[in-house]
């Protein structure tokens, strides 16, 4: 509502899409709450800018690290504060899922 623009530069297009990835993180739009959403904007706005700086080091650019470390600093609270986290990958299969890839073993050849 109060930013500028029409929504389609490549800035607002990336923030737009980790929103997206976000909110899908936490069980998806409709499960959140407005202070959820309202937190998730903010940090696809700091990745976003981070993302930023990290692309001006990756040419060689000198970049502020206090802004930069700032940026992160945040970010990670704001993370923290969602809950975001990494989740251990169940590597054990579910039986149906295991029946269904090699057959319910009625084969009798």
């Amino acid at each position: 509502m109060f930013v500028e623009g029409d929504g389609r530069s490549p800035w607002a297009r990336r923030r737009r899409d980790l929103q997206a990835a976000y909110a899908e993180d936490l069980g998806g739009p409709d499960l959140l709450t407005g202070f959820q959403i309202g937190l998730i904007q903010t940090a696809a706005t700091l990745r976003v800018e981070l993302e930023q700086l990290e692309g001006q080091m990756s040419t060689g650019r000198v970049v502020c690290l206090d802004k930069y470390g700032r940026l992160a600093g945040h970010y990670s609270r704001i993370c923290k504060t969602l809950g975001l986290q990494r989740k251990q990958k169940d590597l054990v299969p579910d039986i149906r899922e295991y029946a269904a890839r090699h057959g319910n073993g009625d084969d009798d050849e």
